[in-house]
This record gives structure tokens, sequence and C-alpha cells, in this order.
């Protein structure tokens, strides 16, 4: 195993501008190419290039004319929409630092973002997002402007910048540099008040150019396209959002996570972003859709057909007969899977939590390829990728071009390169505690680099179990693998100090109903119902039997407890990002844990 790895970047790191620059260079350089649809009714209607930047300056002019100053702090709270975007950068081109907060943000949240990024501004999506706004806003004295988007405040703003100069916007624009704050992203808050972490124009363009340059097969392919429907708050979104712009990849936009599979059968992209949940429901969705039409056994050999030929390819090729069988279930099985993913996705990138194995060769055997990475909010999203010429599934990648990686002492995984933040927005100490003064950043995961630099990320420093027999157990590998399961939606698993390893488990609210359809439930039946059920603990049982295969007898789950609810984000013990809250989760469920030991 090696303890360091780098790359060297493909395109050097800034000298000059900022992101804004990237909206400028695209409409010179292709006026009429479409850079962005938007759905209008049923339909996708196109933005070019010229059109967009003529809607970028506009708005910033408006923004101009609002008297805000280079470098004041406006927050963005909005679902995932085109109007996000146009704002972003209409924020930079008027020298300003975007501040994104979650549309789902508590009241006491959105305070705190705001209050303590100094924000003068607030862009919200609806009347919804202004009432939890005005809840706290008369703690929030510096924000004096609130603008709504479904209030028509985009037409106000074009209209209250007509009379700012040409010139007066494009010395804002020129003025910016790498060095110059573009965003504060607040950290999801898993393990408290949530820090501002303080990226760069340089952070965002250096790791851009390293991400499309480094996979051209997905960004730089003719007719590339993706349809962004994670949160453009969190890193991950906000990324492939500045990755396309760069890159001119044809960007569309989807709010409801509900309404993934229309908009991509109607937008038809060939890449999609998404966290490790989403790729388990697309499976779990068309194992359950087999299951109803009487065909469950033939999608499970197809899915083991397409794992196996996946492996194949990464021992010397699949035989004559796994080809052939992987032919048949091509035209019964997987092109059906494509198609319901709008029928021209050959990529996906996966990130914010490990995929799995089992889904990375199940998605390769269909032929679309998943290619994971990781990162953070403090490393502007990636720093290590698999790449379509550099595959290991199970792993997420080498380091991209200008990253490196490194293993500490204590097994902790150590991040460098032009894409690390510059520090948490005034918070010296939590900075001081992240960054060495060499520039490494103490990622605080558990990893491993193997021979070929290929990084596998094995645990959470800080949520390492430590069984009373001494026996150190990363709940991650268990609990990956646990989710996986069509009728899982959520676990955790516990045993901190306890004889055994044990979990707490919730049920899949959308698998559920065909759970008890199958085991001839009355209608109307709930989980809370069923908790105790045989069927339902066997069925649970055999996932957890599942999960217990990747890890030691020491550290396998000994006992587990079926929680009559599910955990969300609204519930509080979910973050936006789709990560566990365990302080919460552990405070809130201390009796159902208690039980698992007494």
């Amino acid at each position: 195993m090696k303890q360091e790895f780098s790359v060297p970047p493909v395109v050097p790191s800034p000298t000059s501008g900022g992101l804004a620059d990237h909206v400028v260079e695209n409409a010179e350089r292709t006026p009429d190419h479409v850079a962005l649809s938007v759905k209008r009714g049923d339909a996708w209607v196109g933005i070019t290039s010229a059109q967009f930047l003529a809607e970028v300056r506009a708005v910033a002019k408006g923004i101009v004319a609002n008297a805000i100053e280079p470098g004041d702090r406006i927050g963005v709270m909005s679902r995932t929409r085109y109007e996000w975007t146009l704002v972003d950068y209409a924020i930079w081109y008027a020298g300003a630092v975007s501040v994104p907060v979650y549309e789902t943000s508590s009241p006491e949240q959105i305070q705190w973002m705001l209050s303590d990024s100094g924000s003068v501004a607030l862009f919200l999506e609806s009347e919804k997002n202004k009432a939890a706004f005005d809840q706290v806003s008369v703690e929030i004295p510096t924000v004096t402007r609130v603008w709504v988007f479904d209030d028509g405040i985009i037409d106000q703003l074009k209209t209250d910048g007509k009379d700012v100069p040409d010139d007066e916007l494009e010395a804002r624009r020129r003025a910016v540099t790498p060095d110059t704050i573009a965003t504060i992203i607040y950290t999801s808050g898993t393990t408290g008040r949530p820090k501002g972490c303080s990226l760069t124009h340089r952070n965002f363009m250096f790791e851009v150019d390293q991400v499309v340059n480094g996979l051209p097969d997905v960004f730089l392919a003719p007719g590339s396209s993706t349809l962004l429907f994670l949160p453009v708050a969190h890193v991950f979104g906000r990324a492939i959002q500045l990755g396309c712009i760069r890159a001119g990849v044809r960007l569309g936009h989807s709010a409801d996570i509900k309404e993934l599979l229309p908009g991509l059968a109607s937008f038809q992209p060939t890449f999609l972003l998404a966290v490790p949940r989403v790729f388990e429901k697309i499976f779990n969705s068309s194992q359950q859709k087999a299951v109803a039409e009487g065909k469950g056994n033939i999608f499970n050999t197809a899915a083991q057909v397409a794992i196996d030929y996946s492996k194949a390819i990464d021992t010397g090729g699949a035989g004559i007969v796994l080809r052939i069988k992987h032919a048949v279930f091509d035209r019964l099985v997987y092109s059906k899977i494509r198609h319901a993913m709008g029928g021209q996705m050959r990529w996906a990138v996966s990130g914010g939590a490990p995929l799995g194995a089992r889904l990375g060769h199940f998605f390769r055997g269909i032929n679309v390829i998943i290619l994971e990475g990781y990162g953070l909010t403090e490393t502007s999203a990636a720093t290590t990728v698999n790449r379509p010429a550099a595959i290991r599934i199970g792993t997420v990648g080498q380091p991209l071009p200008g990253a490196k990686v490194k293993v500490a002492d204590d097994g902790e995984l150590m991040l460098g390169g032009d894409q690390i933040f510059i520090g948490y927005w005034n918070n010296p100490a939590a900075t001081a505690e992240a960054l060495e003064s060499d520039g490494w950043f103490h990622s605080g995961d558990i990893g491993e680099i193997d021979d070929d630099g290929f990084v596998k990320i094995t645990g959470r420093k800080k949520e390492l179990l430590v069984t009373a027999a001494g026996k150190n157990v990363a709940p991650a590998v268990l609990e990956d693998r646990l989710r996986a399961n069509w009728l899982v939606s959520q676990c955790m698993v516990v045993g901190d100090a306890q004889p055994f390893i044990a979990a707490l488990v919730t049920i899949d609210p959308e698998a559920f109903p065909a759970w008890a359809k199958q085991h001839d439930k009355a209608p109307g039946t709930t989980v809370a119902d069923v908790v105790n059920d045989p069927a339902l603990i066997a069925d649970v049982q055999s996932a957890v039997d599942d999960a217990n295969k990747a890890v030691s007898h020491a550290e396998a789950i000994k006992k587990f407890k079926i929680l009559p609810v599910d955990w969300t984000e609204e519930g509080g013990q979910i973050t936006p990002s789709l990560k566990l809250k365990r302080n919460v989760v552990m405070k809130e469920f201390a009796a159902d844990v208690d039980s698992l030991y007494s």
C-alpha cells in the first residue's frame, strides 16, 4: 500500500480572472450553442451562451443598482432551478459572494448561516421560504434586501439595473481575482453547528478545469448533457453546475427528485450525477416492478449476470456463455432500465457516500458506467475520482489531476491541491485544526491508497466504534451494505463500549407497500403495525446476514431493531446531502439502543 500519491495537473492553476469569465468566454466562442435548457410546460426550451450572458449581465446590473458592494455576501435559498444558476453567476459578475442555504433549512439554521456570513441580501425561491426567513429576520439586521424568484424578482432586477453603465459592471468583473472568495458553503452539520467553508474562485476554477479535462469522455463529448437535480446548495451539485458551464455541457434543472425518472425520459441526458441512494432507488424500483409483473426471478438472474459480466471486465473479459447471457438480458432487461433513464445515458458520477461494489458492477454491467469519486465541501467537491480509462470498482478512484492524497500515521486520509479551501469563515480555531501549515487538509476519513493510487475509504475517524472487547469497527462498511437492500431505508450501527455490534433499522416507505402486498397484509397496514412481524424480521435478518459477509465475526451485527418510523431530512435525522446525524439519532432513539443491550 502506498502512503502518498499525486497526479500532475492537466491545466495550470489560474493566474487571473474569476468564474464569471467562463460565461463571457462561452458567449464569445460559441454564442449560438445551447448552454442550458429550461422546462416550460412539457417542453425543454434552449438558452444559448449569448442569451445566458445577457441574462447574467442584466441581473448583475440589478444587483449593483441595489447597492451591493464587491465582497458583500448574498444568500441563495432555493430548490434546484435555472434561476439558482443565473443568480450565482450574476453575484460573481457583480463581485459579490454567494452563500447557499438549503431550502429545507430550519429558521434557526437560516439565522445562523446568514448572520455568521454577514449576508446583506437574500434570494428566496418562494413565499414558503420567505415565511421561514421571516421567523428570524429580526435577528439578521444585515439582510436588508429580500428577493423572491416566484414574485418575478429576476425581471425586476433587470429593470433596476438598466441604467448601470456597462463599464461599471465590467470593472466589477475584472476586479475579481483567483484569490477572491467566491462562496461560503456551510457544512451539513452532522456533528454540531455548521461551519462556513470559504472557497475562492481559484478553488472552483482549478477544480472544474481538472474535472472537465480529466474526464473528457463525460464532459467534452459532442452533445453531452446532464439534468441536475441534486441541491445546488451542496458542493457536489455546485461543482457539476460550474463544470457544465465551463465545458459547454447542456445543463437542465429538476427541482423534485420524485420526478427524476420522468425528467430523465424527457431531457435524455448523456450523464447523471447522483448520490448512491438514487442508484439504489433505480435498482430497487426496477426489481420491484419485475416482482409485481411475476418476473422477479428473471430480474434477479439478469442482475447477477450484469454483475458477473462487469467483474469479468477486470479479469480478462467474459467468456462466450456469459456474453450470450448478457446479450439476451440486454434485450430483455437492461435496455428497459436504460430507457427509463432517458436512453442516452452512458456515464454517471456518484459521490457523497460510498456506492458499494455491487451497485457499481451492476450498472457497469448494463452499460451505464458509474464513476465514483470522493471529496468534501472543504475540497471544492471531488479530490479523487474513477475515470473512464482508470476504473477500479469498490474504490473512489485516483486523485484528480493536480490533487494529492496521503495516509497519516493514524490512518486518516490527508488531501492537498489548489482545490482545498482557504479556511472556515470566522473560525480560525477550526481552520487551524483542519489545515496544516503546508496546506494538507485533514479529511476526517480513514482510508487506504493502493500501489496504483486508487483510494478506498474505510470509515470516519470520529465514527469508529470500539467495543467492550477493544475491537475497532467502522460502521460505514456495514451500513452501506445494509442500506443496499430494497426494503431498508436507513440504518445506524451501534456498539461503542458495548459487548457486541447491533443496529437500528428503518423501512423504506416506498418499498413497504410492495412488501405488505407480497405478505398479504391488510390494506392500510403501516410499518408500525408489523415491526415485530416474523416475516419482516426475517427479511431484515437476510439483509443483515448479507451485510455481515463484508466483515469479521467480531465486527458483525449480532442484534437489530426495526423502528416504526423512518429517518428523514424533515425529521432532523438526515442532512440535506443525505448523511446521517448520528448524534441526533443517538439522542432521540437512546431507549431503542439501550433495549438492544438490556
